[in-house]
């Protein structure tokens, strides 16, 4: 005979197999919030931080020099995870010196190509980038109109000259100063909405 709990699985089990049989995406249409049932509605009220929206505008976000062939565009800023987010734009061909990261990176190719001279891959539009906590790159772009990557990285970046010696680390306080340098030298408004 069935225990209580071996039914109440039995049934659990079936209804997920009828709710994801042919399903192809979440079953909505609403066009409206629909208040979903939340536990800890006053917690996270109270607690937790919205989330963001950068327009396309470079009052919301201006592209600020990296270098004489290369412009960032900051999305985020979090110094609570040290995470940082941005558009790397190397303009034509060039290269972001060997450095080695503390932390993830996630990036995606937007525009151009890009690789590391570490690697046998080249990156096209579209293409997905992750790079582990410890590894050194070289990123390279061959391309004549350079190459664009949208970044999400968090922790220290180290980067080193062309003999192996350390220059300087660059981490999510170093990436605001570079915003907010920038745009208090070009008299652009802070944009608080990359503050996370």
């Amino acid at each position: 005979m069935a225990t209580t709990a071996q039914k109440a699985t039995s049934a659990a089990r079936k209804a997920a197999a009828t709710v994801h049989k042919g399903m192809t995406a979440p079953p909505s249409t609403a066009y409206k919030i629909v208040d979903v049932p939340e536990l800890y509605r006053d917690l996270i009220q109270r607690h937790a931080v919205p989330g963001t929206f950068v327009g396309p505008s470079e009052k919301e976000s201006p592209w600020v020099p990296f270098g004489a062939n290369a412009a960032i565009r900051h999305f985020a800023f979090d110094v609570r995870h040290n995470i940082f987010s941005n558009i790397l734009w190397i303009k034509s061909k060039g290269v972001v010196g060997t450095h080695k990261h503390r932390g993830t990176v996630v990036m995606v190719c937007l525009e151009g190509s890009v690789r590391y001279l570490e690697y046998d891959w080249v990156a096209h539009p579209g293409d997905f980038i992750y790079e582990t906590p410890g590894l050194t790159h070289t990123l390279v772009t061959d391309d004549p109109k350079g190459v664009k990557l949208f970044g999400w990285l968090q922790g220290p970046i180290e980067f080193y000259d062309e003999r192996g010696n350390f220059v300087e680390t660059v981490d999510v306080w170093w990436f605001m100063n570079h915003y907010e340098t920038y745009c208090r030298e070009h008299g652009i408004p802070i944009n608080k909405q990359l503050y996370l």
